[in-house]
């Protein structure tokens, strides 16, 4: 063994390793070569970063860790904790890696991060999609520094997004005219979430298992935010269900299905009806933002809105425990009533399209 400074080299076998100490920690380095000269070189360079004043260390291990490995310790995180936007995530991670690749951990900082930044506001996406983007790549870069894969991660700092935030609503109106132009086999399931106020995906998986006679219990399996709710069936909402169990099969536990078959893509029926409607731009979960906007015209206090609709915020996430079902029953009752006061017939039809 021959000693140099704080650190030493050694053969094993017939390959040079290198040791040396930063911050009480040992670390242990093969040189990858059967020259001493070059293990000392090593060595000398290692013992060098070490003692830089404010400079980052990079150890062995850390030099090592690429991109790719940032992404997969976040993809074992969302499936360790159960956690339920993997899609969004892969979404996410499919646009970072075509930006760091097969890049070093350690060399994804500050200039790199400004730089996708800018790269991404010129492909026109939204600040809040940016976001969901850094946000992934700052939560990988945290999961890596706490099971000690890193020592540090870069300053990664949001975007604003207040002046991006989508306002998209539909009037009752429209709606029954958007409603009128889809097809069968959807019309009840838009219907549904125009007066639940659910989450597509809610509504998509609800099975006749979490319907009783007179409400649906939302399961906490199935809520984006673990919270099982109830949603009490009354007017419109009792007259879906209805419909649904007059087609109902017992070889399908889906309350909306397609011949059997669950309805998970209906983007194309959904793009024809709002182009018949005059609707051109109307998203699906406008219907979301909708329904809670009737309810709070309607004078359902926002703790029952919520409740019902399955938002939760810090705001209202102290007041969920004061709900009970005879307030969720009345917000459903109110905005009923509320509803059935508005206009069915539109104050703006739209132009007959030419058919040339």
């Amino acid at each position: 063994m021959s000693k140099q400074g704080t650190g030493s080299i050694y053969l094993r076998g017939t390959t040079w390793w290198i040791r040396y100490s930063h911050r009480g920690r040992e670390f242990r380095e093969s040189s990858g070569s059967a020259s001493e000269h070059v293990a000392r070189k090593l060595l000398k360079d290692r013992i060098k970063e070490t003692g830089k004043r404010g400079g980052k260390f990079i150890g062995p291990a850390e030099e090592r860790m690429r991109f790719e490995d940032l992404a997969q310790m976040l993809r074992d995180d969302y499936a360790a904790n159960n956690l339920r936007s993997v899609k969004r995530i892969e979404g996410a991670l499919k646009h970072l890696s075509q930006a760091f690749g097969q890049d070093r951990a350690v060399d994804i900082e500050g200039d790199r991060i400004t730089a996708y930044v800018a790269r991404r506001r010129n492909e026109k996406a939204a600040n809040a999609t940016i976001n969901r983007e850094l946000a992934a790549l700052k939560r990988a870069f945290a999961i890596a520094v706490k099971v000690k894969r890193l020592s540090q991660a870069p300053d990664i700092s949001m975007l604003d997004e207040s002046g991006n935030a989508r306002q998209g609503f539909v009037e009752h109106a429209d709606f029954v005219a958007l409603r009128d132009a889809l097809p069968d086999r959807v019309r009840d399931l838009v219907s549904f979430l125009y007066y639940s106020g659910w989450r597509v995906s809610e509504a998509q998986s609800l099975e006749w298992s979490e319907v009783e006679t007179a409400a649906v219990r939302l399961s906490s399996a199935k809520s984006k935010t673990k919270k099982g709710r109830l949603l009490p069936l009354s007017g419109e909402l009792a007259e879906i269900l209805a419909r649904a169990r007059a087609t109902r099969r017992l070889d399908c536990p889906y309350v909306f299905h397609d011949g059997g078959r669950p309805i998970l893509d209906f983007r194309g029926a959904w793009a024809t009806a709002c182009a018949a409607a005059g609707l051109t731009g109307l998203l699906v979960h406008d219907l979301r933002r909708s329904a809670v906007r009737n309810m709070v015209r309607s004078g359902v206090p926002e703790r029952v809105a919520m409740a019902l609709s399955g938002h939760k915020t810090r705001s209202v996430f102290d007041r969920y425990n004061i709900v009970d079902e005879a307030d969720l029953t009345a917000g459903i009752e109110r905005r009923d009533q509320y509803l059935a006061s508005r206009p069915t017939e539109r104050k703006v039809v739209p132009l007959a399209r030419d058919r040339k």
